[in-house]
């Protein structure tokens, strides 16, 4: 098949949620047409430079299929699970260790055709909730990015409890995107985007194609099926609060078809589908926000004239700069910067506990890893994670 010729990308790097009811076409199967489908236009949004992190459900869907021929074959001893029983926490556990290495399996075979490789990243909210393991899942996805490896993110369902629910990687390709820092996240469904009323009960619900305002209204917030102070339990609803955190962590969210005909190579390039929901603020003031105000800062580092002049043109914090390091704080933690004058330049994002960093201080990064046993990275606080004052 001929590859399709790229102008340009809009959008540099893509979060893509593809649910269960996408990937089995609407069957109680996974849909292996459309998983070539799907693998295929990330295929050529790799060839054309785009970064891509894939957030796939299907894993249970996978565990009942391999569980249901292994029931049916010869020898078998029965023991189906039930319909009821598939609803319960610890069958869902068990369907999902089964079906995650088959679904994996499969993208691995795909994207194989095309010379790609993929990598397996499961998480649970735990893991973006504490700070210490958010940098390290944030490390993660953006080392298998620069070795150009597609990420493949699963929520954790083999050790969630009340993360299991229909709809729930919605939230969670969200948390990827604020990670990652995508530009762009496609939430595919089998609806044609977010409709006014239910176009199954509707003939007269339209469209919605463009959520600009910064706080989403409640009349959208209705037609997904809740308040914007409701809980989500799957569906749209959850896919529109997916949109309300991604936007204000920078991305501009779409929401469509995944049936649609190169519906995500289309997205990458502009083209309108779906609903699109535009960002209310670029990563980088996100998280500015987020060193200025989230957390107290627990730490104080002092750092010579020519470090200080290095933040001023841009640069990030190196150990070599240091001079002295005050109060207790952990690697990702907030700490202030001060000139030797007394004055503070910046805030930032540290890489280094106390401990570690007062070992480090005036050394070269070349010597981190000497001197610590391993290291995080060549900078005590990378420019990407500073806030100058």
């Amino acid at each position: 098949m001929e590859r399709r010729k790229f102008m340009s990308n809009l959008y540099q790097r893509v979060v893509i949620k593809l649910g269960t009811s996408t990937l089995t076409a609407g069957t109680s199967r996974l849909s292996a047409p459309r998983l070539v489908d799907l693998t295929r236009q990330v295929a050529e949004l790799h060839a054309s430079g785009c970064e891509v992190v894939l957030v796939s459900s299907g894993a249970i869907a996978a565990g009942k299929e391999v569980l249901a021929g292994r029931q049916a074959g010869p020898g078998s001893s029965g023991g189906m699970v039930s319909p009821g029983a598939a609803r319960d926490v610890p069958a869902k556990q068990m369907l999902a260790a089964i079906g995650q290495p088959r679904l994996m399996a499969l993208y691995e075979q795909i994207f194989g055709l095309y010379g790609l490789m993929a990598g397996q990243v499961l998480l649970t909210r735990a893991d973006l909730a504490d700070r210490k393991r958010y940098l390290n899942s944030r490390n993660t996805l953006r080392a298998l990015l620069s070795q150009r490896v597609i990420p493949i993110v699963n929520e954790n369902d083999t050790v969630a409890t009340e993360e299991i629910r229909v709809g729930d990687n919605d939230n969670l390709s969200a948390m990827v995107s604020n990670l990652v820092d995508a530009d762009l996240l496609v939430l595919l469904t089998d609806q044609a985007g977010l409709f006014s009323a239910d176009p199954r009960q509707d003939p007269q619900a339209r469209l919605i194609e463009v959520v600009a305002e910064a706080n989403i209204p409640e009349v959208v917030w209705a037609a997904a099926g809740g308040s914007a102070g409701g809980l989500g339990t799957g569906g749209m609803l959850t896919k529109l609060q997916a949109a309300d955190l991604a936007r204000r962590s920078g991305a501009r969210v779409v929401i469509a078809q995944g049936s649609e005909e190169n519906v995500v190579l289309r997205l990458v390039q502009g083209e309108q589908l779906g609903t699109a929901f535009l960002p209310v603020n670029t990563p980088t003031h996100s998280r500015k926000r987020y060193i200025l105000t989230g957390g107290g800062a627990s730490g104080r580092l002092s750092v010579d004239d020519g470090a200080a002049q290095a933040l001023r043109s841009g640069s990030s914090l190196l150990p070599v700069g240091v001079k002295t390091v005050e109060g207790r704080f952990e690697r990702g933690d907030t700490v202030r910067v001060f000139d030797l004058s007394g004055k503070e330049v910046a805030r930032g994002l540290v890489n280094y506990a106390t401990s570690d960093l007062r070992r480090i201080s005036g050394a070269r990064s070349d010597l981190i890893e000497s001197l610590l046993g391993y290291d995080y990275g060549e900078e005590v606080i990378h420019r990407d994670n500073l806030v100058m004052l």
